[in-house]
């Protein structure tokens, strides 16, 4: 029952015993609210037999006491479990999915955009915490209840308990039916949604082009059109669901009417009493009552699967895994026949074989779309490769953990991320146990101190989202200044000093010499002259090595390397 919760709501272990904890409590909270119709019906059948006698009265009074306890205790088991309970799991959900996103392969984050998952992440988990606080429970308590209490209207009398309960399969019929449609309108309200998140972030990110360009008026058009859209799409959604809903509910006042019916045609024959017929009538309308909000529930619940369905998509997708323990011996990074396509089934590299060997420089040249990023993120096992082996040191990089392994490396990418948070806490995150001091001493090999010296708060200044208040040079070099502090035997840069100045780029320089001493060093480069002192030159075109050795050699033997320092050459002669 447990692992069907889970699966079927997305929920964790204790998630889903909280959720029976909730649905039992919402059973009793109902059952309670059944008491007072049994009090009720005692005083009538009193008042009937002559009247209430004194000692009776004090009966009443203490039944009236006891009910409203027995209610209170009832509702406050109830709250604490349904809605305390879903909250917490609520974070649960969120932590479960951002923790499931961190260990799942880079290749799954091609087909998201960031409006989706964070949609899930916050509107779907969002949507399950009112469903699971509001809806099951009561619609199981609702269900259970019912049941019960038709249990022993049939022990009374089974012709005025048939006559009340023979709408409730109609009812629950017509609901169940409308899954379906239900589902297909939900899913077209979410996936209309996330386009009109993604349209927005889309606006703010890319406000700058739209106003250079003079695209303002366009694209506003385009956003509006998806605002009409989600409207739409949520009016068709409510009405298709208070359709069935609303027919469901109906069919349900037929209730009341037959046992009325029923009721009065078996009283008129003498066949029952005027008590047993009134309480029928206060249980008709009491059974009614939460049966109507069930109705509402289940269309709710009903609603919810393609929210779940969506969560479901992140927590099944594999992840890697891998060993704890570093087993490698050196840290030569040997690619060996290496294959790899993106889930588009697009290939990107082709049986491609190198050695980048430890204390030496190894740069990664070729046209655009050659596969030089990918190559190193492979590196790094940010993707898990088709075919072939990639080793550090003789260790098969596939049966480490990622995080592990990551703990060899010190990347520099051209897109840099920065944290909403000080210089000094950004460069931390190259090594979060590190000092003040060490930090610092990072900072002054990237040469930060030059800008940091400029702003208020020097390394405590806060530099905005994504660093926007920096330039991107100084951006670059916060980047490098984490790859210092962290020290890593591998050192991956993919065209580390391109937003640089001349004169940092010469500073840069420098301090990356002094870094990379003794270590392996793969470097992505689009400038010739960037690689003209490398140890090894691999040179990557269409997913393939088509020629690598040390750059002296392949401007004699090559063909493409040659060509591209030509065509780099007559570029920096060009001018205005």
């Amino acid at each position: 029952m447990i692992k069907l919760l889970q699966r079927r709501f997305a929920l964790s272990r204790q998630g889903a015993v909280d959720l029976i904890k909730g649905c039992i409590a919402c059973v009793f909270q109902n059952i309670s609210f059944m008491f007072p119709v049994g009090l009720l019906y005692s005083l009538v059948i009193d008042m009937m037999n002559g009247g209430v006698a004194g000692n009776r009265v004090f009966f009443y009074a203490a039944g009236v006491l006891v009910c409203l306890a027995l209610i209170f205790i009832a509702t406050w088991f109830q709250y604490n479990a349904t809605y305390l309970a879903t909250y917490v799991e609520s974070g649960v959900r969120r932590i479960s999915l951002a923790e499931r996103l961190r260990k799942i392969p880079l290749s799954f984050f091609g087909k998201k955009d960031l409006a989706d998952l964070t949609n899930s992440i916050m509107g779907d988990c969002a949507t399950l915490e009112t469903a699971f606080s509001h809806y099951v429970p009561a619609l199981a308590g609702s269900l259970i209840s019912t049941a019960l209490i038709a249990i022993c209207l049939f022990v009374y009398d089974w012709r005025i308990a048939l006559a009340a309960v023979w709408v409730l399969p109609i009812a629950f019929t017509i609901t169940f039916f409308s899954a379906r449609i239900q589902e297909y309108f939900n899913r077209k309200s979410v996936a209309a949604n996330v386009a009109l998140e993604s349209g927005v972030q889309e606006c703010i990110e890319s406000l700058q082009d739209l106003k250079a360009n003079n695209a303002e008026d366009a694209y506003l058009k385009g956003l509006y059109k998806k605002i009409d859209t989600v409207e739409k799409r949520h009016i068709i959604t409510e009405l298709g669901t208070a359709l069935f809903v609303v027919s469901s509910t109906l069919i349900l006042k037929f209730g009341i009417a037959t046992v009325a019916l029923v009721g009065s045609a078996l009283l008129i024959r003498g066949e029952i009493d005027v008590p047993l017929f009134f309480m029928f009538l206060l249980v008709a309308s009491r059974l009614y009552s939460p049966l109507e909000g069930a109705l509402q529930n289940l269309a709710a619940v009903i609603s919810t699967r393609t929210n779940i369905n969506r969560m479901n998509e992140i927590m099944d997708h594999p992840i890697q895994t891998g060993s704890t323990r570093l087993t490698n011996e050196g840290c030569d990074i040997v690619f060996d026949h290496v294959g790899f396509a993106y889930n588009t089934g697009e290939t990107v590299l082709k049986d491609v074989s190198f050695t980048a060997k430890q204390g030496e420089v190894t740069a990664l040249v070729g046209p655009s779309g050659g596969g030089k990023t990918t190559v190193s993120r492979l590196a790094a096992r940010f993707w898990d490769i088709n075919k072939g082996t990639i080793t550090v040191g003789g260790m098969d990089i596939s049966n480490i953990e990622p995080e592990t392994l990551l703990s060899l490396y010190s990347i520099v990418f051209q897109d840099v991320t920065l944290f909403n948070n000080t210089i000094m806490e950004n460069i931390r995150i190259g090594r979060k146990d590190a000092s003040d001091q060490e930090v610092l001493a990072a900072a002054r090999l990237a040469n930060c101190e030059e800008f940091a010296a400029r702003l208020p708060q020097g390394y405590n200044s806060m530099i905005g989202e994504n660093g926007c208040e920096l330039s991107g040079g100084e951006r670059q070099r916060i980047s490098i200044a984490r790859a210092f502090l962290k020290n890593a035997p591998i050192i991956l840069l993919d065209e580390a000093t391109a937003s640089l100045d001349v004169e940092n780029e010469t500073l840069i320089q420098s301090a990356l010499s002094r870094l990379i001493k003794d270590k392996t060093v793969l470097v992505i480069a689009h400038r010739m002259r960037t690689v003209s002192s490398a140890d090894q030159v691999i040179v990557l075109a269409d997913g393939s090595v088509a020629e690598q050795g040390p750059p002296d050699e392949l401007l004699r033997t090559g063909t493409i390397y040659p060509h591209m320092v030509k065509l780099q050459r007559i570029s920096q002669n060009w001018g205005i």
